[in-house]
This record gives C-alpha cells, sequence and structure tokens, in this order.
C-alpha cells in the first residue's frame, strides 16, 4: 500500500513538471531571450490577470458547482502557482 501511494506521488510530480508552461516560462521576448525590466513586468502583470480569471472558471466541484470558502481558496492558490510560477 504504501509503495502505491508512493508511484502516485511521483507519478503526479512528473506530470506536474513536464506540463509546467507557466508566465515565467512564457516570459520571453521573439529571440527566446527572457525579459526583463518593465516589459517582465508587464508581461507577468497580463499574464497573471489571465490566469486568474482562468482559475475562476475552473473552481467548480465534480458536479459543476462553483467552489466556495476554503476549497475555492485552496484551489485557486494551487491554480495561480500552477499557471504563474514563481518569480
Amino acid at each position: 500500500m504504501k509503495f502505491v501511494a508512493i508511484a502516485l506521488v511521483a507519478t503526479f510530480a512528473t506530470l506536474g513538471a513536464a506540463s509546467a508552461d507557466t508566465c515565467m516560462t512564457k516570459a520571453v521576448d521573439k529571440n527566446g531571450k527572457p525579459l526583463a525590466g518593465a516589459a517582465k513586468t508587464s508581461f507577468m502583470d497580463k499574464c497573471s490577470k489571465d490566469a486568474q480569471t482562468a482559475c475562476e472558471t475552473k473552481a467548480v466541484d465534480k458536479n459543476g458547482k462553483a467552489l466556495a470558502g476554503a476549497a475555492k481558496t485552496s484551489n485557486m492558490k494551487k491554480c495561480m502557482d500552477d499557471s504563474v510560477g514563481t518569480m
């Protein structure tokens, strides 16, 4: 049983790392160089707002009802962390 739990955690961690298409990874110019200064700030602000909107639409339970309270807060925090990345 313990082995199964460890395998599941490892699988989800690998899937999460493989699909890490965050605002931070998208913050590059047309030549592939990382953005800096005002360009990066502007991009990150817009990307964060877009991620917030997307996360709010995803904050529903299995029956399609909007989440509320601690469940919504937890869901939004995880979604935003996954969408924006770390600076």
